[in-house]
């Protein structure tokens, strides 16, 4: 990591502010660098409530609201009193590898504010970012108390009953992180409604409630508020005291403990980051989204150089012959992995499926599959294999896993139908991603787990699922939801389908190819359910609608496309409408077009690029004309900073743009 520069400063008035109103309220004010955004802490005379606001450019985005922390090692009641105040400024950036920005801003200015209530000490601190505000609560030793238990409750008010993007209600046997969206006011919010949660407050102003650095705590989630009219309550999850999934989707079917403490920490902490992200449009807020990485740590990972981003066939035979198939195609066809999913060792829903085994699911694959010999041939031809282990296995066995699998030559692990939400979970799945660094192994997280940030720390989680992706036939219309909503958390394993049946109705073949720009992923997992030419027949329909993947020319943009990017754009942001994201690496651009249910007609501007330079630009659009299975069609034209191009896009159709600098 590099930094342009850390300052320190004391009494700067565009930093801090302490202000005495007329009513005797003292206010504790932290602005923004460019002086936009600003989180206000209210500290009237007789209050004994942690009370703060948030505004931007001047006007009230979230009224005066409650900051409530609950326990029985600690009173945190009576008068709260201020007694002291630090503030610092930061300017600096950081670059990744492996990431949708190759150098990130982290630019902000913070106020660590020491606050007593009672006898209770604890601090709050603020960052103000131009890409929104963050804030946590720390808790110092004191009293001779070592370990407390904890319950944590926000309410976030507003003025008015604002449009929300929520996910479904949580609740037993229902899916939240890959559920469907819908739009309702926020004082119809249900419980346990994921994060980010994207509020419309009016045409120039979206606002994003998140969470970030979230390693060893519960979860939050988000409700309907008590505290006004117009209210959001954000909540921890309880604990699950056992376990039960339902074994074909595996959503939760236990109830969580809503009573009592949700964490328990030593002393002194400091609690994950509650994020107000907020930005003029939903693009602003999509581009933005590298605040959530800024809130966490630095690498912790020395040499970063095994850690390979790239595109992934599953291999869905579960057979050697199937393998070497699948290494032969993925090695000539620019991509970087192949993976077997479940049914390689056993029924993964069985908790005595062993993982240190390769014995074949027989309702999955009658085999054989050499596992040594399939990744001695995939590093001959610089092929890594990941494979996918439910989390039954993972917890019972990754010390005994991770040395087993060096030792057969695996490149990375899937982790599948993950525990998340409360405490235990959250702390073991980030100590087991650690755990599987020190093999230098990479790793996808499925199912309901969404991103904190956690990446930037541990670069070698490479991304994860949390999202309704293309296994759930989604519609465009869904797609185009997601990418300003779910997409600001980070990256999402969407499963790219092509060749399979469900794209009819999901969308279009170009759609699928916008896709892979549009829904960011530092590993791409392609063709779905489809398999090369060469690969042995399987009809038992455990994959779904199997097809041998073809030779259309348009795969060449499969071929090419990256997972990690330079740089981003996003040229069109209509949530649900239309998106339109433009992606740099190096010197070529790549950019993907998802069009919802409106056939409408769109006009590219390509002044972001190079000045003084054309481009060789490959155009694949939508064409029932197009004489393959697939009907793309595929125009080469040439591209400067002053071209503009009109593009019309049938209903749930899209494009994809490659531009080579010439």
């Amino acid at each position: 990591m590099r930094y342009f520069g850390r300052f320190y400063l004391v009494g700067v008035f565009f930093l801090l502010l302490i202000i005495s109103c007329d009513e005797g309220i003292e206010i504790i004010q932290v602005k923004s660098p460019d002086g936009t955004k600003s989180f206000n802490l209210l500290n009237a005379p007789k209050s004994n409530t942690v009370t703060f606001s948030i505004t931007y450019n001047n006007r009230d985005v979230i009224l005066p609201s409650s900051l409530l922390l609950i326990s029985n090692e600690i009173n945190f009641s009576g008068k709260l009193s201020v007694l002291k105040v630090e503030n610092t400024t930061v300017n600096s950036e950081w670059h990744s590898n492996f990431s949708e920005l190759s150098t990130v801003p982290d630019h902000y200015n913070q106020v660590k504010i020491f606050l007593k209530r009672g006898d209770a000490l604890f601090n709050v601190v603020c960052r103000a970012y131009n890409e929104g505000i963050a804030f946590a609560y720390e808790i110092p030793i004191q009293n001779n108390i070592s370990e407390i238990g904890l319950d944590e409750k926000i309410n976030y008010n507003f003025d008015n009953d604002y449009q929300v993007w929520s996910t479904p209600k949580r609740e037993p046997s229902k899916l939240t992180a890959q559920g469907e969206y819908k739009k309702i006011p926020l004082s119809r919010l249900e419980n346990g409604i994921e994060r980010p949660l994207v509020i419309e407050m009016n045409d120039s102003l979206i606002v994003a409630l998140a969470e970030a650095k979230l390693t060893d705590y519960a979860r939050l989630s988000f409700n309907k508020g008590t505290n006004s009219r117009f209210s959001i309550l954000s909540e921890l999850d309880g604990k699950i005291s056992e376990q039960k999934q339902d074994t074909i989707t595996g959503a939760i079917t236990s109830n969580r403990d809503i009573n009592g403490a949700t964490v328990h920490k030593k002393l002194p902490f400091q609690s994950p980051w509650r994020v107000i992200m907020m930005g003029k449009s939903y693009g602003e807020l999509l581009e933005n989204n590298y605040l959530i990485q800024n809130l966490n740590d630095a690498s912790e990972i020395a040499d970063e150089s095994w850690i390979k981003p790239g595109k992934v066939l599953r291999e869905t035979t579960l057979t050697t012959k199937g393998a070497i198939a699948a290494i032969d195609f993925v090695a000539t066809h620019n991509m970087q992995y192949i993976m077997f999913d479940a049914g390689w060792y056993g029924d993964e829903m069985k908790n005595s499926s062993d993982a240190t085994t390769v014995t074949l699911d027989p309702k999955r694959s009658k085999g054989p599959l050499d596992m040594k010999a399939v990744t001695a041939y995939g590093k001959n031809k610089g092929i890594g294999v990941i494979l996918y282990v439910n989390r039954r296995s993972l917890e019972k066995q990754l010390d005994d896993l991770l040395p087993l699998f060096k030792e057969w030559g695996i490149a990375g692990i899937k982790f599948g139908f993950v525990r998340v939400g409360d405490q235990n979970a959250t702390a073991w799945m980030h100590e087991a991603i650690k755990k599987v660094a020190k093999y230098k192994m990479i790793v996808d997280v499925h199912d309901e787990y969404r991103p904190t940030g956690f990446s930037r720390t541990y670069p070698n989680l490479l991304t994860q699922e949390g999202i309704r992706g293309d296994e759930e036939t989604v519609s465009n219309e869904h797609t185009l939801i997601t990418m300003f909503t779910r997409m600001l958390a980070g990256a999402a394993d969407n499963t790219v389908c092509y060749y399979n049946k469900r794209v009819d109705n999901m969308g279009s073949h170009a759609s699928q190819l916008a896709k892979t720009v549009c829904l960011f992923s530092p590993l791409q997992f392609l063709y779905w359910y489809d398999k090369p030419a060469a690969s042995p027949e399987k009809n038992d329909g455990l994959w779904g609608d199997t097809k041998h993947i073809g030779n259309e020319p348009e795969l060449a943009f499969f071929d090419n496309v990256p997972t990690t990017w330079d740089e981003t754009k996003v040229l069109y942001g209509e949530i649900g409408e239309l998106g339109v994201i433009a992606r740099r690496k190096g010197d070529d651009w790549f950019i993907g077009g998802i069009n919802g249910v409106t056939e409408r007609n769109v006009v590219l501007d390509f002044s972001f690029l190079e000045e003084n330079q054309t481009y060789k630009a490959k155009v694949y659009t939508d064409d029932e004309r197009v004489k393959t299975r697939t009907q793309v069609k595929i125009e080469e034209i040439e591209i400067s900073n002053q071209s503009k191009l009109d593009l019309t896009l049938k209903s749930n159709n899209g494009f994809a743009i490659h531009l080579i600098k010439q």
